[in-house]
């Protein structure tokens, strides 16, 4: 999993539903947490993350390259 920093704007909808994933910066945009890799039994959380960024700032691949991946699109 990614958030690409160019695109976020801030919104923390990805922190609002899944927390374990994602952190919050001083500026108040988000990033990853873990290397971006999705611990077993968030995978759910991580596609709603995705789905639910106004921004398709958040990507998820499968397979460990999470920066070549399927968007919120």
């Amino acid at each position: 999993m990614h958030v690409d920093r160019d695109k976020c704007q801030g919104h923390n909808r990805c922190y609002a539903l899944a927390p374990e994933l994602f952190e919050i910066d001083e500026y108040g945009y988000s990033f990853e947490v873990n290397d971006g890799l999705v611990p077993d039994g968030l995978e759910e959380k991580a596609r709603l993350a995705v789905a639910n960024c106004p921004e398709y700032a958040i990507s998820i691949s499968e397979g460990g390259d999470d920066r070549a991946s399927s968007s919120g699109q």
